[in-house]
């Protein structure tokens, strides 16, 4: 057989007996890791930490596997509102716990004769639960049962998922009417100010050497020649 040692490396082809005495010699244990090879492979290790080793292992793989759980709410066509919303609520805790969820609607006696009842109630559910789910299987009827198939919503399995009431209301578009009224110019206002301030074109402007003809001026001179006739 051929062996290699505890650090890996290859000691070379031996016999079984020399292989024996080669582990025993080190306290440690000979064993066969490649039985279809030619020669067979052995390993001279300690054989309970080599288990030890091997568990831990396959822990740690199966801690990163994602276990897919599959819950199932039954509704009926007929169900009453409060019972609704606790079933709803119901199916909206499995999903946030990123589990699937199959809803089945069951009929009973002459129920089977509206399927459309069933299917508008699934429909009425994926619409309330809105972006945390989406839809692996639509509605299909099987006997006496219609079933769909949810899943958590990428949004979920990433954990950015938020619910309505925690989210931040949209910002108000501003009205354009508004910024228009912003952006209009204020030039035409001040060029029409200016125009009814200055002075119109037919109207001269008075000149300082045209006499002045006022009415006491008048009533003194006629005063003056009625008293030199006198």
């Amino acid at each position: 057989m051929r062996v290699i040692d505890e650090n890996g490396n290859q000691i070379g082809v031996m016999r079984t007996d020399e292989a024996l005495r080669y582990a025993q010699a080190r306290d440690l244990d000979l064993v066969e890791v490649a039985a279809q090879a030619r020669p067979p492979v052995c390993r001279v290790l300690d054989y309970s930490k080599y288990k030890y080793e091997q568990a831990q292992k396959k822990k740690a793989a199966k801690k990163h596997q994602t276990q897919v759980v599959v819950r199932e709410i039954k509704f009926r066509p007929k169900i009453a509102e409060h019972d609704y919303a606790t079933k709803l609520g119901h199916v909206t805790r499995f999903l946030r716990g990123k589990d699937k969820v199959k809803v089945t609607i069951m009929f009973r006696g002459r129920e089977v004769t509206h399927p459309e009842r069933g299917r508008d109630l699934l429909e009425r559910v994926v619409e309330d639960l809105g972006d945390l789910c989406q839809v692996d299987q639509r509605p299909n009827l099987e006997g006496r049962n219609m079933t769909m198939m949810l899943s958590p919503s990428k949004a979920v399995i990433n954990g950015t998922w938020v619910p309505p009431e925690d989210r931040p209301e949209p910002e108000e578009a501003p009205d354009p009417d508004a910024l228009a009224d912003e952006a209009r110019p204020v030039a035409d206002t001040d060029a029409t100010t200016a125009a009814d301030e200055a002075p119109a074109a037919d109207e001269a402007p008075a000149s300082d050497d045209a006499p002045a003809v006022d009415g006491p001026a008048d009533d003194h001179a006629s005063a003056s020649t009625v008293a030199g006739d006198a």
